[in-house]
């Protein structure tokens, strides 16, 4: 790569040392040096004038030319020294911003491993399949998204930026552009190459690689009044002096580096630091238009819930065990690439159930999956095609529920008789009510949820979130005149993952695309994506945007501050040009310097978590996934007990509760708590966990006295209790997830 800037002040400190060296040689070198000099901010000037920008590279030329024609060869080439410095550093910062994004390109994968009737046969990428079974062999990048058939270590630094290798087990999700760091290991395709993540990252690469955007709005917006003001002191200083001497002093004082350099260094800086928290800047001016965004539009799904369907409840027939059904559902779905086989695979790694390997798999268009588990025929799929005509009383109870909770519902049933109902939901991530208070804390104005989604799940999300407005059923022509709306209240940034995302992203002033999952239109589209599936990450680069523009501005004051202390003193006739250039020098170096600091700002709302803590984090976040089945049981018994009211149930779930989720809960207190006391710096934030904690040893032992003497009013005091514990348990685990669990990475 061509590096101009790293030529000209090898040159040009070349010729400066010569002339200093070798008196006969002196003047030619330093004209020469300064000729160099000229020639350099010419071409700066009219590639500016060609980007529809100028003024501030005028200042560097007239001062050059300026100093050769009064003779003044030494000045010239300390500001041919001063440009080609400048040159030089803005070339390492850009070189340092790109550095991430051009290794990922770099390591594209080719080629997979491809097993077809026991045979291995090395492909190219393009040519896998969904379903294909792919091996991966000890150091092989993974090629397409896809789950694991087999345990598995992966390195996934390359996307996460996670330094250690991460232990997978069979049902895992496994993302394109990850490396297989531990034993040789198999997986199915979910993915083509061109639809999967790391395909998706490229593209996203080429377009912020591509992209013109300009990297010195703010100094184009400082230079209109800087350079005419500039031009005027030194028009000032030839009359007040009578010579053109302190004319070209000014100007070299004035050639305005904190202008050309110091601020596309900070706003480099800014793209730089954003991208080592996965979130891929197209530009300085999208870093600059994020940072005095002031309102914010979300798309739901994907952006503010997790973009993928979850096990969320189990509806068991009487007398079938949950775990059972659960692990024979997952060890015949690990072999379909439906996304509600994933969640179920997921949900059974989530309990630890270990999996069998299913046969005579079919996938019956339309209506669900079938095959053979352990020698049993199994049937998952929709109820009509698993249920038959025949609807039981707990598979009606089931179908309400999935109605009155806006969830999907697949049947399970096992040698044609019909076992569970699993529901499935798109969750609310966990970490975005705390982002969403986040930026208002930061200064956003007002935030707004955009959904195509009805307007009873959407005005729900919108509360739990904390937005200030809900627009539901929005089609992807209303999402644009809703952010064309909003456009009157101030800056817009737009926030969505979908197809149906692109046109409100770029009618936004800025487009955040959510990409973990692979780029789609939306990415394309955007100004500012994320490579990782983190929304808090939207709050970080906000911040980051922000500190970066913070910093260049006042990178920008420093200098000029400076240089008019300086031109007062040129005007004056105190200051010949040659000692101001030498001056200028040393007023570029604090401005440079200044503007370098975005590199080790760490701006508000960001934390290293202490590693203990982090595994602390980790350990109870396991564990409370465990319990979230018993917690659902809770409303299960509550509801049987309005069917049939027998106590039974009741007291098997409390010893359950008593062995599983009161010991689990006492050890968050314990553990969890005092971990995020340490975290946070704020013992007031764990309060309400704490009180949480509280109330579920409170209402358990309510429910034990009420089951201690059983009388006529038990099954009514029971089931009120039951039904207010559940109502505890889901806002602790709400409390939970988003305060505590959502900080891991």
């Amino acid at each position: 790569m061509r590096r101009p800037g790293s030529l000209l002040l090898a040159v040009s400190v070349v010729l400066l040392v010569t002339g200093i060296l070798v008196e006969p040689a002196r003047q030619p070198a330093w004209a020469l040096a300064g000729g160099l000099g000229a020639v350099a901010a010419l071409v700066a000037v009219v590639r500016g004038l060609r980007q529809g920008r100028g003024g501030v590279d005028i200042l560097a030329l007239l001062a050059i030319a300026g100093a050769l024609a009064i003779g003044e060869y030494f000045a010239a080439a300390i500001l041919t020294v001063m440009i080609g410095t400048g040159q030089f550093l803005e070339e390492r910062a850009q070189a340092r911003a790109e550095r991430e994004l051009n290794l990922l390109a770099k390591r594209a994968p080719r080629f997979a491993r491809r097993v077809r009737d026991d045979q291995v046969t090395e492909i190219d990428v393009d040519q896998v399949a969904i379903g294909d079974l792919l091996m991966l062999a000890a150091g092989d990048i993974v090629a397409v998204d896809g789950r694991l058939a087999q345990a598995g270590t992966f390195d996934e630094s390359v996307l996460t930026g996670e330094a250690l290798p991460v232990q997978h087990v069979p049902g895992d999700m496994i993302r394109s552009g990850t490396v297989n760091a531990g034993h040789p290991t198999t997986m199915l395709a979910t993915a083509v190459a061109a639809e999967s993540t790391y395909a998706g990252v490229i593209r996203l690469v080429t377009a912020a690689q591509a992209s013109a955007a300009p990297f010195v709005r703010l100094a184009d917006r400082l230079a209109f009044w800087f350079v005419p003001l500039s031009l005027a002191i030194a028009a000032a200083a030839w009359w007040f002096n009578g010579t053109p001497t302190a004319a070209v002093a000014v100007l070299v004082v004035a050639t305005p580096c904190p202008l050309l350099l110091a601020v596309p260094i900070a706003i480099i800086g800014g793209v730089s630091q954003c991208a080592k928290r996965g979130v891929v800047v197209k530009g300085g001016a999208s870093l600059e238009r994020l940072a005095g965004g002031e309102v914010l539009l979300f798309d739901k799904t994907g952006t503010l819930t997790a973009g993928r369907p979850e096990v969320v409840h189990t509806a068991m027939a009487p007398g079938v065990d949950e775990t059972d059904v659960l692990r024979i559902s997952a060890s015949l779905d690990q072999m379909s690439p439906h996304v509600l086989a994933t969640a179920v695979v997921n949900a059974a790694r989530t309990r630890h159930l270990d999996l069998s390997m299913p046969s005579d798999v079919q996938e019956i268009h339309g209506q669900g999956v079938q095959g053979t588990v352990d020698g049993a025929r199994v049937r998952i799929g929709r109820p009509a095609w698993v249920l038959g005509d025949d609807e039981p009383a707990w598979a009606q109870r089931a179908r309400r529920r999935a109605d009155l909770d806006g969830s999907l519902i697949a049947f399970v049933g096992i040698e044609d008789r019909p076992v569970a109902a699993l529901l499935f939901a798109d969750r609310i991530r966990a970490d975005a009510p705390g982002m969403v208070r986040a930026l208002r804390a930061d200064g956003m104005q007002r935030i707004v949820l955009v959904s195509g989604d009805r307007a009873d799940l959407a005005e729900s999300i919108g509360r739990i979130v904390g937005v200030d407005a809900v627009w539901a059923d929005q089609t992807p022509a209303d999402k644009v005149a809703v952010v064309q709306e909003e456009a009157a209240r101030g800056a817009t940034i737009m926030v969505g993952d979908g197809i149906n995302d692109a046109p409100a992203l770029a009618a936004a002033s800025v487009g955040v695309a959510l990409a973990a999952r692979g780029a789609t239109a939306s990415s394309e589209a955007a100004d500012v994506v994320l490579t990782v599936d983190r929304i808090e990450r939207l709050g970080q680069a906000v911040r980051v945007a922000r500190s970066a523009h913070a910093t260049a501005t006042q990178a920008a004051w420093i200098g000029m501050s400076l240089c008019f202390l300086a031109m007062g003193a040129a005007a004056l006739g105190a200051l010949p040009p040659a000692a101001g250039a030498v001056l200028q020098e040393g007023i570029d170096l604090v401005a440079i310097l200044w503007a370098l600091r975005v590199g080790l700002i760490r701006p508000r709302g960001i934390r290293r978590i202490p590693p203990a803590d982090a595994d602390v984090l980790s350990r109870l976040a396991d564990d409370h996934r465990e319990t979230l089945a018993l917690v659902e049981k809770v409303r299960d018994v509550a509801d049987e007990l309005e069917d049939h009211g027998s106590l039974l149930p009741t007291f098997n779930l409390l010893t359950e509760i008593d062995q599983v989720l009161l010991p689990h809960e006492r050890q968050e207190e314990a553990e969890l708590v005092p971990a995020l006391v340490r975290i946070t710096g704020s013992s007031e934030a764990v309060g309400a966990l704490s009180r949480s904690h509280a109330e579920i040893e409170h209402h358990v032992a309510m429910l034990r006295r009420s089951l201690a003497e059983p009388d006529e009013h038990t099954v009514t005091d029971v089931r009120r209790t039951l039904y207010s514990l559940y109502g505890v348990l889901r806002l602790h685990n709400a409390l939970e997830e988003e305060s505590a669990f959502s900080l891991i990475e």
